[in-house]
């Protein structure tokens, strides 16, 4: 009988709330470019009863990430695969989020897309961002959806100085995982496997306090206090529906992209955020 892998591509908050879900009964094949922080998460993890194994990976890197769907379907047969990878704008110039959030997820989709087992699912953690302004044209949103993530970075749209700073970066990042996981739900499904992904609002990990103490902290508040849920969310309550969506109960949901924000985006659109 083949070993299950679950593979986890991120070791912050939310990545190993889901991981401690996802990869009960599976053997866990962890990913993340701090190995420090992710060989810290690997050894607390083992101390739980997980069967955990690591490596580094900047997603950035496309041979990296093919490296890794290699290694993780060398392992077993991959059920779960759950891509939490990312930088903020905080954190890194435009050009570096979107080769990460944008680039790094698309490349992440196509090669575990080839190796995932029939009935195994994955989910992109977007972010509630991809859900702000205008949108895009839609021919523009067809061509971040189809496009192959080895071409994604030399489309004149992606030019650095045609997105702008970090922040429009990361917005138009992340509306396009929704966009590659929706495209992605067709060939994951032509394998018997699904595909969704998961937009989060301000959730209270390390990384959203360190963004809250930058230059946009009273934005932050404002969303939080203008919400209807009034607080931030937890990595444990974006676990349990990550949960869901990987698990039997969210069979017949593929190509998806659920908002859980605690209402901000619904606060903007009704006018009580400026």
């Amino acid at each position: 009988m083949s070993t299950e892998i679950a593979v986890v591509i991120g070791a912050g908050s939310i990545g190993v709330a889901i991981a401690r879900r996802a990869a009960v009964g599976r053997t866990l094949l962890l990913a993340d470019r701090d190995r420090e922080a992710m060989e810290a998460v690997a050894a607390r993890l083992r101390t739980e009863g997980y069967e955990v194994a690591t490596r580094p990976l900047d997603i950035a890197d496309p041979t990296a990430v093919q490296a890794l769907a290699e290694e993780a379907a060398a392992l077993g047969d991959i059920t779960r695969v759950v891509i939490a990878a990312g930088v903020s704008p905080v954190q890194a110039s435009t050009q570096r989020v979107l080769a990460v959030d944008l680039a790094g997820t698309a490349h992440l989709l196509e090669e575990f897309g080839r190796v995932i087992a029939p009935s195994g699912s994955g989910l992109v953690i977007a972010s509630m961002a991809g859900h702000m302004g205008e949108g895009c044209p839609r021919q523009l949103e067809h061509t971040l959806a189809q496009t192959p993530a080895a071409q994604l970075l030399d489309l004149p749209e992606l030019a650095p100085e045609m997105v702008g700073d970090s922040g429009a970066a990361y917005t138009l990042a992340k509306h396009a995982n929704a966009l590659r996981v929706q495209a992605a739900a067709v060939t994951w499904g032509d394998r018997g496997a699904r595909v969704n992904c998961l937009s989060p609002g301000i959730v209270s990990t390390p990384l959203a306090q360190e963004e809250m103490s930058g230059p946009n902290a009273e934005g932050y508040a404002a969303m939080i206090r203008t919400s209807p849920v009034g607080r931030m969310g937890t990595p444990a309550e974006i676990a349990h529906v990550a949960a869901f969506l990987l698990g039997p109960d969210g069979a017949f949901i593929t190509g998806s992209d659920l908002l859980l924000d605690g209402g901000v985006i619904a606060a903007m659109r009704a006018g009580r955020l400026g």
